[in-house]
């Protein structure tokens, strides 16, 4: 070993486990350093995958060649798609994991990745000379060099755990924080902040009454997080919800002044749409219950997850308030719920490339970049080995659009718009996500990666496959009509409107209530195309029936997108001293000379700058 990669990785999470894959993968001489090789891609929080616009962030990480969709499908425990009764925009894929086969499966995975090697150490000082990445020190005094560092160290550095009164250092539970490396850091003028997490109480399984639950069952359908549709192996478990109660209440209220949060102990802000059954309570007062969910670990664990019910109070509070609630009357905890502050880089110091505006080659991911959630953290992990593998390969930055995927987005807003509280992602943040769905993933980045370096020619001959079969299926519904005798009977029968003339059966599809797999049993030609997809036919079939149904919002959707590409078409980073440009409001002057967007369409995103401000730029573009 003579400790000289291209690329090294600082951290094992969901950020840096696809930052070291990608890398990897694109032929870069990668080193993923991490603390414990036993905790890679642990599941701190939830042992879940997925969830609104998490889940269609998973799809897009597996389209572009990433392996959080494979590992999770091959782990799950159970499977759901959320906002079934919502339009396709929002379907969201969510999976509850094992969360030691989940660690196994990457461990493998990660020691079956060529070019890859994994070193157990902690970084203690990042290596910089003439504001060029050098590499790092370790805390064992071993020098690792790069061309490109990743930090991906999650919540370790500085981590402070809460419990009541009671602080320990720690990542998580059990975990020595980091120290000393946010210093080595933020010395060359990279700025720090600090943020808060928390994650509930864990229950013994067989002190619950369960049958003063109400059960909620998985899905066991065709659909998968991976587009290569791997085959669930593990039992598929229910999940179990209840709620809290005034009695249960009563004693949370009791110990709100013992609260990290509302004492004064914890100064730094925690996620909003992820609350602490306390804030519940404060935000709340008037609520008389709050919903909880008692989710599996694994499959040979008697660990549960009791989500909602996240907490920092002294552990005491925390079980007596849940033996308030009937059916954890006699409830055995594990260990109780914490809350951990840690520290945070300000992300718009970073390019869109996630590589640092300070330090050439020091590149930033995941929770370190103020976001929360293994699937954001996966994703900007993934685009930062990308554009890393890139810089050492004098290749242009890997950038992707708004409109191109939800990880743009979320890349975007960081390094545009900043943090003031854990970023989550949700589809309500992306103006386009009627063209961003979680089942045509695939379409826009499959193609993209494999000219990358990074999916498979297998993950490409499927994807082609899919598209050559999608294409059959809309040119027969577009070109094809069927006659008023052959379909009224089956139009009535599902209270439908009678045909009165002859017409196409894309026009039928198009209505309200009818599926393309039920009417191709009315149609023996559409019925033969469909099953020539064999064992993809539902996912074909579900694709090709969305891309029908919804032409028109799709359509006027992609115009509007092609019109902001104008925006992002021009540059405009190193043509103005913003400073100078007294027809710009202060602030917009002040932002954009902190922030120094790349293109006109990143500076219209930047809060505080205003359309006015946009016509001044776009005018003196023009000279």
């Amino acid at each position: 070993m003579n400790f000289r990669y291209d690329i090294l990785v600082i951290g094992g999470g969901h950020a840096g486990c696809e930052a070291a894959t990608a890398a990897a993968n694109m032929g870069a001489k990668t080193c993923l350093v991490t603390m414990d090789m036993n905790k890679i891609a642990q599941m701190s929080c939830n042992p879940a995958i997925g969830g609104i616009a998490k889940g269609q962030i998973v799809r897009e990480i597996d389209a572009l060649g990433g392996y959080m969709g494979l590992i999770t499908d091959a782990t799950a425990i159970q499977f759901r798609m959320l906002n079934r009764s919502k339009g396709p925009a929002v379907w969201s894929p969510r999976a509850q994991c094992d969360r030691e086969k989940f660690i196994s499966e990457w461990k493998r995975t990660l020691d079956h990745t060529d070019n890859l090697d994994i070193v157990q150490d902690q970084a203690d000082e990042l290596l910089v000379k003439d504001n060029k990445v050098m590499g790092i020190r370790t805390i064992w005094g071993i020098e690792i060099f790069a061309k490109a560092v990743i930090v991906s160290a999650g919540t370790f550095l500085n981590g402070l755990m809460h419990i009541g009164h009671r602080q320990v250092e720690g990542g998580r539970c059990a975990e020595l924080a980091v120290h000393n490396f946010t210093e080595s850091i933020t010395r060359w003028g990279i700025r720090s902040l600090r943020m808060k997490t928390g994650t509930p109480v864990r229950i013994d399984k067989r002190s619950v009454h369960f049958e003063e639950m109400e059960e909620q069952p998985g899905e066991n359908d065709y659909h998968h997080f991976s587009y290569l549709n791997k085959v669930r192996k593990l039992p598929q478990l229910p999940c179990w919800t209840c709620s809290t109660n005034e009695e249960s209440h009563e004693i949370l209220r009791s110990g709100i002044a013992d609260s990290p949060l509302f004492n004064g102990q914890i100064q730094s802000t925690g996620p909003r749409y992820c609350p602490s059954i306390e804030t519940k309570l404060v935000i709340f007062p008037d609520k008389p219950t709050h919903p909880l969910f008692l989710e599996p670990e694994g499959t040979d664990t008697n660990e549960m997850y009791l989500n909602g019910f996240s907490s920092s109070m002294p552990w005491e509070i925390q079980l007596e308030a849940i033996h308030k609630i009937s059916a954890l009357r006699d409830a055995k905890i594990y260990r109780p719920g914490y809350a951990i502050e840690y520290d945070y880089f300000d992300p718009t110091q970073l390019k869109p490339s996630l590589e640092s505006k300070i330090i050439e080659g020091l590149f930033f991911a995941g929770q370190v970049n103020g976001t929360t959630g293994y699937e954001e953290a996966g994703g900007q992990g993934l685009v930062a080995g990308i554009n890393a593998a890139h810089l050492c390969s004098d290749k242009d930055p890997f950038i992707m659009k708004r409109d191109e995927s939800y990880i743009g987005v979320l890349i975007d807003d960081l390094t545009t718009k900043g943090v003031d509280e854990p970023y989550r992602m949700f589809t309500s943040r992306a103006e386009y996500r009627i063209l961003l769905r979680q089942d045509d993933a695939d379409a826009r980045l499959t193609e993209k990666a494999y000219e990358l370096g990074i999916a498979t020619r297998e993950r490409y001959d499927w994807w082609v496959e899919k598209k050559e079969n999608i294409a059959r299926i809309i040119g027969f519904c577009e070109k094809n009509t069927v006659k008023p005798n052959d379909i009224n009977g089956y139009l009535e029968s599902i209270g439908s409107s009678p045909l009165h003339s002859t017409v196409k059966v894309v026009d039928l599809i198009a209505r309200p209530g009818i599926s393309i797999e039920e009417l191709a049993k009315q149609i023996p030609k559409l019925k033969e195309i469909l099953e020539a997809s064999k064992n993809r036919k539902h996912e074909i079939s579900e694709a090709a029936e969305i891309k029908m149904k919804y032409k028109g919002y799709i359509e006027r959707e992609r115009t509007f997108a092609e019109k902001m590409h104008r925006l992002e078409d021009i540059k405009i980073k190193g043509h103005f001293d913003y400073n100078k440009i007294h027809d710009l409001s202060t602030e917009c002057r002040q932002k954009l000379e902190r922030i120094q967007p790349e293109t006109l369409a990143q500076a219209s995103r930047i809060p505080g700058v205003s359309p006015s401000d946009i016509n001044v730029l776009l005018v003196l573009m023009g000279r």
